[in-house]
């Protein structure tokens, strides 16, 4: 039976070992909302590697000192595909001085170009951002007198998720809020490398409940994770 699991003497030297291979200029599909869901362990092991001009396609890119924003900091990526980036500084600073290339996307859109890409579609039509500064140098078409926009589907050279469960031979169960936008990169990548927190025995998990079946998946590495959160707000 295939065994996927990346095994090291502890689970930081796992994730180096599943990210050795990601050579610069790779485009990589990454999951996660926030902070919530993100291969924090991962993105860690990658951010220790000299590597750089990386395209990295996830819905934003983390905090300052956390998450994709640890790359960020490194200067190890050259182009970010994302919805939302507003709670980094050090990427606002990048933006407007001209050093990192930025391609906003709906965020419905930017999963759909995901779960299109997995699919093998190379391509859909959808209202969002038609008649927008999103729309422009893209192809338009009007059905039932509506304008739409084409979005192009995104394969990436890697994938990298975080999951709550796997087997070792890579069926994934995702948790809660933190699922958001796994499946749809964990399809999306030609090599899609997934942390998880719990490993269980083949047979355990209910077909029903696998979010991504481990044909997507080719390697798993099993790593605790600290879980931030983004912004805290409590009562006075």
């Amino acid at each position: 039976m295939i065994d996927k699991v990346v095994r090291a003497a502890s689970p930081a030297e796992a994730a180096r070992a599943a990210v050795a291979d990601i050579p610069s200029g790779a485009t990589l599909v990454v999951g996660g909302f926030g902070l919530c869901g993100i291969p924090e362990n991962l993105i860690a092991a990658l951010s220790e590697r000299d590597v750089n001009g990386l395209t990295c396609v996830s819905n934003n890119c983390g905090v300052d000192d956390w998450g994709l924003g640890i790359l960020l900091g490194k200067k190890m990526i050259r182009k970010m595909v994302s919805s939302y980036v507003g709670e980094n500084a050090e990427f606002e600073r990048q933006y407007l001085s001209g050093e990192l290339e930025v391609e906003f996307s709906p965020q419905g859109t930017l999963a759909e170009r995901m779960r299109a890409g997995g699919a093998g579609i190379a391509g859909f039509f959808t209202p969002a951002g038609a008649g927008t500064v999103v729309a422009e140098g893209k192809e338009t078409r009007t059905f039932d007198g509506k304008e739409y926009v084409l979005e192009r589907g995104i394969v990436g050279d890697f994938a990298l998720v975080a999951a709550w469960k796997a087997d070792r031979m890579g069926n994934l169960v995702f948790r809660k809020t933190a699922r958001n936008f796994n499946p749809m990169a964990a399809t999306a990548g030609r090599i899609t490398i997934a942390e998880v927190e719990e490993l269980v025995e083949v047979g355990t998990l209910d077909p029903d409940q696998v979010h991504t079946p481990g044909i997507f998946v080719k390697r798993v590495v099993v790593a605790p994770r600290k879980k931030r959160i983004e912004r805290r707000t409590v009562r006075k």
